[in-house]
């Protein structure tokens, strides 16, 4: 009996045919429509391997239902969605997709900054609603960014080639990480410091911090009072970094002058989040790795650790590498 594979959702054909050709493939009818809970605690019953995207929360409720299940593959660099120690528990490899979408992340964060800074969409609705009438000194007036202050708070891979990008437009880099990155300091030129430092000092803080317990909610109230009045906060990392209630009323109180957002605490947002109706934020529905090529790469990531595992040979992209040791 060949080992059998759930994926949660509708992929292309040519992205799994590797799979289909070797296993059991079974996978979800919809590209834009989360699979249903009940329907996931059903098919994990049997199956040895899950493909999984961000938005699919893999509970230990869930891995507890699992007989067979020997891998999650998860389509994203970060697994917040999944409950870690419960699958190393159980032995279950956990696999993700990192490097492959670091480029393209780190472009979506930065055109972020630049049309929140610029109100881009704000202009973009403006003109297309019949609200241009005449020219207007202030009309639409945004924030500049050449020679401004970038503060990025998590200097990972995708940290730094945000700051790569700001070198490019002459910006001040200011990071602050769990450790230094000396490499980036002499490269790039970004300078290392503390966290109050950084959340004072910057123009616009970019939040890409990875959420864990310590992250959660690191972005408060008491964090948006000491940021400038003109800095803009801009959020590509996880939705739950920043307490939203917080930061909606620090953008309505103008203690900071507005907001860039590719990701939410609960995804998909509805159209009436709080957030939506102020015209000083810039929502994204999470497209950070979404150019057509890193998405298909971050599939044949996931689809080669389903392989490897499912016939006995070690991940490319293991997370709980504990398992390893056993």
């Amino acid at each position: 009996m060949k080992p059998s594979i759930y994926i949660t959702r509708k992929l292309p054909d040519e992205c799994v045919l590797e799979l289909q050709e070797k296993f059991d493939v079974k996978m979800w009818d919809h590209e834009e429509i989360s699979v249903p809970r009940e329907v996931l605690f059903s098919e994990i019953e049997e199956v040895d391997a899950l493909f999984t995207v961000v938005s699919d929360p893999v509970t230990e409720e869930l891995l507890a239902k699992a007989k067979n299940l020997r891998v999650v593959a998860n389509m994203a660099v970060g697994y917040d969605n999944i409950d870690i120690e419960a699958a190393t528990k159980r032995g279950i490899y956990v696999c993700n997709t990192p490097d492959v979408l670091t480029e393209t992340t780190a472009d979506l964060t930065f055109a972020l900054l630049l049309a929140a800074a610029r109100r881009v969409v704000e202009a973009a609705e403006f003109i297309k609603e019949g609200k241009w009438q005449s020219w207007s000194p202030f009309l639409l007036a945004g924030h500049d960014v050449y020679q401004k202050t970038i503060g990025i708070c998590g200097m990972g891979k995708i940290g730094e080639a945000v700051a790569r990008r700001a070198k490019g437009f002459g910006m001040e880099i200011l990071y602050h990480n769990r450790s230094r990155k000396p490499q980036a300091e002499q490269v790039i030129g970004a300078k290392y410091c503390s966290f109050d430092e950084l959340i004072e000092k910057s123009d616009f803080v970019v939040a890409l911090a990875p959420l864990t317990a310590e992250t959660k909610h690191m972005f408060n109230a008491d964090v948006f009072k000491k940021m400038k009045h003109s800095a803009l906060f801009i959020n590509a990392s996880r939705g739950a970094v920043a307490d939203e209630a917080s930061l909606y009323d620090a953008l309505v109180d103008k203690q900071i002058a507005g907001a860039g957002l590719d990701v939410f605490e609960q995804e998909p947002i509805s159209a009436d989040h709080p957030l939506l109706k102020l015209a000083n934020v810039t929502a994204l529905p999470h497209i950070g790795s979404a150019s057509i090529d890193t998405r298909r790469a971050m599939i044949h990531i996931c689809v080669e650790n389903i392989q490897r595992i499912l016939t006995g040979q070690e991940p490319k992209t293991l997370v709980n590498t504990q398992l390893l040791e056993r």
